[in-house]
């Protein structure tokens, strides 16, 4: 994870760290990503990275639950354009929602994500976001 990242960091565990994803067209979007070095593969998640991760991610569920109340959740360690083991955290929402009055609005509700390049979101409004799950979390 690039240093200029570290302002999305919203908690620190043993073995994973929890970013807000700039990039919120599913509200509440975050990335989760595995501290150890060489980290390539879930399948590679040492037995304490595994453990944890589950924890991370319950966690995760929960505050996101709490805040926003999404109809679902995507978990996506995918891998493609960053070789390095974290996964996508992506709540889905049945109807369109609304905070600060920005909408987002799941286009793909029912089907696989697929991230939207063109979506963007005010800063202060990204980092009202990123308060809400930290303060959760």
């Amino acid at each position: 994870m690039s240093d200029n990242y570290s302002k999305f960091l919203i908690k620190e565990y043993r073995y994973w760290s929890v970013y807000i994803h700039e990039n919120q067209g599913y509200l509440g979007r975050c990335v989760v990503w595995c501290k150890r070095e060489n980290a390539l593969d879930l399948t590679e998640a040492t037995q304490e990275e595994q453990q944890e991760l589950f924890s991370v991610l319950t966690d995760l569920k929960n505050a996101i639950s709490k805040v926003f109340q999404p109809d679902w959740f995507n978990y996506a360690f995918l891998g493609n354009e960053t070789r390095h083991l974290h996964g996508h955290f992506i709540p889905r929402y049945a109807k369109p929602k609304e905070f600060l009055n920005t909408t987002f609005e799941d286009k793909l509700w029912g089907h696989n994500y697929k991230t939207d390049h063109s979506f963007k979101i005010p800063e202060d409004v990204l980092m009202e976001i990123y308060k809400k799950i930290k303060e959760n979390l």
